[in-house]
Protein backbone atom coordinates (compact mmCIF):
# COMPACT_ATOMS: atom_id res chain seq x y z
CA UNK A 1 0.00 0.00 0.00
CA UNK A 2 2.97 2.41 0.62
CA UNK A 3 4.41 1.29 -2.92
CA UNK A 4 0.40 2.32 -3.98
CA UNK A 5 0.42 5.90 -2.11
CA UNK A 6 3.87 6.87 -3.43
CA UNK A 7 3.20 6.35 -7.52
CA UNK A 8 -0.08 7.84 -6.84
CA UNK A 9 1.67 11.00 -4.84
CA UNK A 10 4.02 11.74 -7.97
CA UNK A 11 1.62 11.12 -10.56
CA UNK A 12 -0.60 14.32 -8.75
CA UNK A 13 2.60 15.95 -8.45
CA UNK A 14 3.40 15.41 -11.96
CA UNK A 15 -0.09 15.44 -13.45
CA UNK A 16 -0.17 19.22 -13.98
CA UNK A 17 3.22 19.83 -16.47
CA UNK A 18 2.00 17.00 -18.26
CA UNK A 19 -1.66 17.64 -19.01
CA UNK A 20 -2.65 17.88 -22.47
CA UNK A 21 -5.82 20.16 -22.91
CA UNK A 22 -9.08 19.86 -21.07
CA UNK A 23 -12.53 20.36 -20.93
CA UNK A 24 -13.24 23.36 -19.02
CA UNK A 25 -17.01 22.92 -18.67
CA UNK A 26 -15.57 19.40 -16.98
CA UNK A 27 -13.42 20.91 -14.78
CA UNK A 28 -16.29 23.55 -13.48
CA UNK A 29 -18.62 20.95 -13.44
CA UNK A 30 -16.31 18.56 -11.00
CA UNK A 31 -15.12 21.81 -8.79
CA UNK A 32 -18.87 22.70 -8.69
CA UNK A 33 -19.49 19.21 -6.89
CA UNK A 34 -16.25 19.00 -5.11
CA UNK A 35 -14.86 16.49 -6.53
CA UNK A 36 -10.86 15.81 -6.34
CA UNK A 37 -9.59 14.64 -9.53
CA UNK A 38 -6.13 15.27 -11.40
CA UNK A 39 -5.63 15.92 -15.44
CA UNK A 40 -4.22 13.21 -16.97
CA UNK A 41 -1.55 12.99 -20.58
CA UNK A 42 -4.41 12.83 -22.59
CA UNK A 43 -6.37 15.82 -20.79
CA UNK A 44 -8.72 13.09 -18.90
CA UNK A 45 -10.16 14.06 -15.27
CA UNK A 46 -8.77 11.38 -13.17
CA UNK A 47 -10.89 10.63 -10.32
CA UNK A 48 -10.33 8.32 -7.21
CA UNK A 49 -14.08 7.63 -6.17
CA UNK A 50 -14.53 6.23 -2.34
CA UNK A 51 -17.20 3.72 -2.96
CA UNK A 52 -17.47 1.42 0.39
CA UNK A 53 -15.34 1.41 4.17
CA UNK A 54 -12.08 1.77 2.75
CA UNK A 55 -12.45 1.11 -0.57
CA UNK A 56 -11.83 2.60 -3.97
CA UNK A 57 -12.69 3.22 -7.83
CA UNK A 58 -10.14 4.49 -10.27
CA UNK A 59 -12.92 6.69 -12.98
CA UNK A 60 -11.64 8.60 -15.76
CA UNK A 61 -13.94 11.36 -17.52
CA UNK A 62 -12.55 11.72 -21.13
CA UNK A 63 -12.75 15.68 -22.50
CA UNK A 64 -13.20 14.35 -25.81
CA UNK A 65 -16.56 14.51 -26.98
CA UNK A 66 -17.41 11.89 -29.57
CA UNK A 67 -20.23 12.99 -32.05
CA UNK A 68 -22.42 11.36 -34.72
CA UNK A 69 -24.60 13.10 -37.22
CA UNK A 70 -27.55 13.71 -33.95
CA UNK A 71 -25.70 13.05 -30.73
CA UNK A 72 -22.58 13.96 -28.86
CA UNK A 73 -21.81 12.18 -25.94
CA UNK A 74 -18.60 12.05 -23.46
CA UNK A 75 -17.35 8.87 -21.97
CA UNK A 76 -16.76 8.20 -18.15
CA UNK A 77 -14.27 4.86 -17.51
CA UNK A 78 -13.43 2.59 -15.02
CA UNK A 79 -11.65 -0.78 -15.19
CA UNK A 80 -12.91 -3.80 -13.11
CA UNK A 81 -10.99 -6.47 -14.36
CA UNK A 82 -7.27 -7.11 -15.84
CA UNK A 83 -7.03 -10.59 -17.23
CA UNK A 84 -3.75 -11.95 -15.62
CA UNK A 85 -2.36 -13.95 -19.09
CA UNK A 86 -4.18 -10.44 -21.72
CA UNK A 87 -7.33 -12.77 -23.02
CA UNK A 88 -10.61 -12.80 -21.20
CA UNK A 89 -11.36 -16.39 -20.58
CA UNK A 90 -14.57 -17.23 -21.68
CA UNK A 91 -16.49 -17.51 -18.32
CA UNK A 92 -14.94 -13.53 -17.23
CA UNK A 93 -16.25 -12.61 -21.23
CA UNK A 94 -19.56 -14.31 -20.31
CA UNK A 95 -20.16 -12.30 -16.58
CA UNK A 96 -19.14 -9.19 -18.21
CA UNK A 97 -22.01 -9.62 -21.02
CA UNK A 98 -24.67 -10.86 -18.38
CA UNK A 99 -23.52 -7.50 -16.23
CA UNK A 100 -23.55 -5.42 -19.47
CA UNK A 101 -27.60 -6.25 -19.87
CA UNK A 102 -28.19 -5.65 -16.57
CA UNK A 103 -26.60 -1.85 -16.41
CA UNK A 104 -29.04 0.76 -16.64
CA UNK A 105 -25.97 3.19 -18.25
CA UNK A 106 -23.05 2.01 -19.97
CA UNK A 107 -21.43 -1.38 -20.94
CA UNK A 108 -17.96 -3.75 -20.49
CA UNK A 109 -15.51 -3.31 -22.95
CA UNK A 110 -12.00 -4.96 -23.12
CA UNK A 111 -9.03 -2.78 -23.95
CA UNK A 112 -6.27 -4.56 -24.20
CA UNK A 113 -5.81 -6.83 -20.98
CA UNK A 114 -8.34 -4.77 -18.95
CA UNK A 115 -12.25 -4.82 -18.41
CA UNK A 116 -13.13 -1.21 -18.49
CA UNK A 117 -16.57 -0.07 -17.95
CA UNK A 118 -17.83 2.57 -20.24
CA UNK A 119 -20.52 5.34 -19.61
CA UNK A 120 -21.54 7.81 -22.47
CA UNK A 121 -23.70 10.51 -21.31
CA UNK A 122 -24.70 13.60 -23.64
CA UNK A 123 -21.46 15.99 -24.15
CA UNK A 124 -23.67 18.71 -22.45
CA UNK A 125 -25.07 16.67 -19.22
CA UNK A 126 -25.43 19.14 -16.42
CA UNK A 127 -23.15 18.71 -13.29
CA UNK A 128 -25.73 16.42 -11.23
CA UNK A 129 -25.99 13.91 -14.23
CA UNK A 130 -22.66 13.54 -14.68
CA UNK A 131 -21.39 13.09 -11.15
CA UNK A 132 -24.13 10.66 -11.10
CA UNK A 133 -22.43 8.96 -13.80
CA UNK A 134 -19.00 9.00 -12.25
CA UNK A 135 -20.88 6.97 -9.00
CA UNK A 136 -22.56 4.59 -11.06
CA UNK A 137 -19.48 3.32 -12.65
CA UNK A 138 -17.25 3.45 -9.49
CA UNK A 139 -20.36 1.33 -7.96
CA UNK A 140 -20.42 -0.98 -10.60
CA UNK A 141 -16.58 -1.59 -11.54
CA UNK A 142 -15.69 -1.51 -7.59
CA UNK A 143 -18.34 -4.82 -7.57
CA UNK A 144 -16.79 -6.53 -10.54
CA UNK A 145 -13.33 -5.75 -9.54
CA UNK A 146 -14.40 -6.93 -5.43
CA UNK A 147 -16.35 -10.09 -7.00
CA UNK A 148 -13.77 -11.44 -9.74
CA UNK A 149 -10.31 -10.33 -8.42
CA UNK A 150 -10.81 -10.00 -4.59
CA UNK A 151 -9.09 -7.13 -4.75
CA UNK A 152 -8.94 -2.94 -4.65
CA UNK A 153 -6.02 -2.21 -7.35
CA UNK A 154 -7.68 -0.29 -10.02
Amino acid sequence: MPFRLALITLALLAAPALAADHDAVVKAQLESKGTPFTIDEDGDFQITVRVAGDRTQLVWVRSTVQATGQFKVREIWSPGYRAPTGDFTAAIANDLLERSNNLKLGAWVKQDDVAMLVIKVPADASADALDEAIDLAAAAADAVERQLLGSDEL
